[in-house]
């Protein structure tokens, strides 16, 4: 059985790299921001995306570190960091499959840790962000390992693999929380006792950083927490209804069989199945519980305040369904075959139970790939790895780059690709990186078209010498504006229709030669 198990964790990771590696890197525009910080830091600059600017506009201070300690071994502040990216990424995704495996082998679900490890090896929303260059991979990597080490007892690693989620995105409280709950209960009850060392791994990066933080960017919370609930207009319960959605919706099988049915059936299957997978685990193992209750909480946390859901944060949460809704299937599957001429023969209904399990998972996810995607990099390559605007922002930055200098002020709503292609100091009309622009919010309903408009104000106010703009971002606001178009000229529209947009718009601020 140990041989069968080994070749097996080796099909495991060498499906998981080809699966990340095939693609190439498609990455996505807030991976740059990441980028910028490394590279800034690299070049003696400062943990700021503009020099001198000392705003913490990355929510994820861990993976930046980690980029700029590989990039200085790696070319330096000219090292390739899509690449070195999704390099750590398939190995992060390599290792979280393997836990996910173990995990649900741990607790008496051999086959629905099997079909999970290798369903997430393959996912959309697992390789997307992978390619993507985002921290994703590797926050879901110490996520699924603080739970596997709290589940073997291996408290040191637990403490230092929760405290690297926290410093890798703080959402992660969500899992860390409740895991530090049940540490407590564990250290009251059952005389496991919290040691000096297991505390000191946990507390002492924290500490660090915050105090570091604190003294560097003025406060530990990052500045694009605040940005992002301002200035993004959504409808009420967006956030709970895309959640939700998605939820329903964790293996694409809308893809398959549309919408309506592919949702109807998931808001059916995937509470059932999860309650069912959940509830021999955490008879089996209670310390499994803080795990099972991450996704609903990541739900109604995030649901509260209502911010925009980008597509990576449905990640996290769905290698959690993955592992549960598959253990329920393979409890469902094998009460079903415990019947009649299956009750017998063990060995045929497990291969059955196997065959069920981890093959509809697997074909529904391949199902979300592309063979020949339609822009970027030749290779298949999952259909949402789409990067047509980061194409697009890349086409500007090679065509204005050559008319910068370090003191350009450059404003955009998408900062990514054009802060780390262009030598540009950035206006980020968000306010991730700006907090500036966060003065000129929030503006009067109307003058948004789509979720977010950049205010006329803070253009006319702020003065920067150039603006690259999808033209839906202005349209009700400064380019109806007289006094704007008297200050700055139409240098070049790029075509486009991202998001209903009537082209990537190039403005220059006039006189210019």
């Amino acid at each position: 059985m140990k041989k069968y198990t080994h070749f097996f964790m080796i099909v495991l990771v060498a499906c998981a790299i080809l699966a990340r590696v095939i693609p190439c890197a498609r990455t996505i525009d807030d991976s740059y921001i990441t980028y910028r910080y490394a590279r800034n830091i690299l070049t003696g600059n400062g943990f700021v995306f503009n020099p001198g600017e000392y705003v913490q506009g990355t929510t994820t201070p861990l993976y930046t570190i980690l980029m700029t300690g590989l990039g200085f071994f790696w070319g330096g502040s000219e090292a390739p960091f899509p690449q070195i990216a999704l390099i750590v990424n398939a190995l992060a995704d390599s290792a979280t499959c393997l836990l996910l495996f173990s995990i649900g082998k741990r607790l008496g679900y051999a086959i629905g840790g099997a079909a999970t490890g290798l369903a997430w090896a393959i996912a959309p929303f697992s390789v997307t962000f992978a390619v993507g260059g985002l921290e994703t991979s590797v926050y879901i990597f110490l996520l699924t390992g603080s739970i596997w080490a709290h589940l073997a007892k291996r408290r040191k690693i637990a403490a230092a693999f929760a405290i690297m989620s926290l410093l890798t995105r703080p959402d992660a409280i969500l899992l860390v929380g409740p895991l530090f709950i049940h540490r407590l209960y564990q250290a009251k009850f059952a005389e496991e006792k919290i040691s000096a060392a297991e505390a000191m791994l946990f507390l002492i990066p924290g500490i660090a950083w915050g105090m570091f933080a604190w003294l560097y960017f003025g406060s530990p919370i990052p500045h694009s927490v605040q940005a992002k609930l301002e200035v993004y207009r959504l409808e009420s319960f967006s956030s709970f209804i895309r959640l939700v959605q998605h939820y329903a919706l964790i293996f694409m099988q809308d893809l398959v069989l549309g919408p309506i049915i592919g949702t109807g059936i998931g808001l059916i299957l995937v509470p059932f199945l999860f309650v069912t997978g959940s509830i021999k685990a955490v008879k089996t193992d209670s310390a499994i519980l803080p795990y099972a209750l991450y996704p609903w909480l990541y739900l109604v946390v995030f649901s509260i305040p209502n911010p925009l859901i980008f597509r990576w944060y449905l990640a996290p949460p769905t290698s959690v369904l993955y592992l549960f809704v598959l253990m329920g299937a393979e409890k469902l599957c094998m009460d079903i075959f415990h019947i009649g001429m299956f009750k017998e023969k063990t060995r045929l209904r497990k291969w059955l139970v196997g065959i069920i399990v981890i093959a509809f998972p697997l074909l529904l996810n391949i199902n979300g790939w592309e063979i020949r995607p339609d822009h970027g990099p030749g290779n298949p390559s999952p259909g949402m790895a789409w990067i047509k605007l980061e194409l697009l922002y890349y086409e500007a930055a090679s065509i204005v780059s050559p008319l910068m200098t370090e003191d350009t002020l450059l404003a955009a709503g998408d900062v990514g690709v054009l802060g780390f292609y262009t030598p540009a100091r950035i206006l980020d009309t968000v306010g991730l990186n700006s907090p500036q622009s966060l003065e000129y919010y929030p503006i009067p309903q109307d003058e948004y078209v789509i979720n977010y408009a950049i205010p006329t104000q803070l253009i006319l106010q702020e003065k920067p010498d150039w603006i690259i703009i999808l033209e839906v971002y202005g349209r009700n606001t400064f380019l109806r504006n007289k006094d704007f178009h008297d200050r700055y000229k139409l240098w070049k529209t790029l075509p486009t229709d991202i998001y209903g947009s009537k082209g990537l718009l190039l403005f220059r601020k006039v006189p210019f030669e």
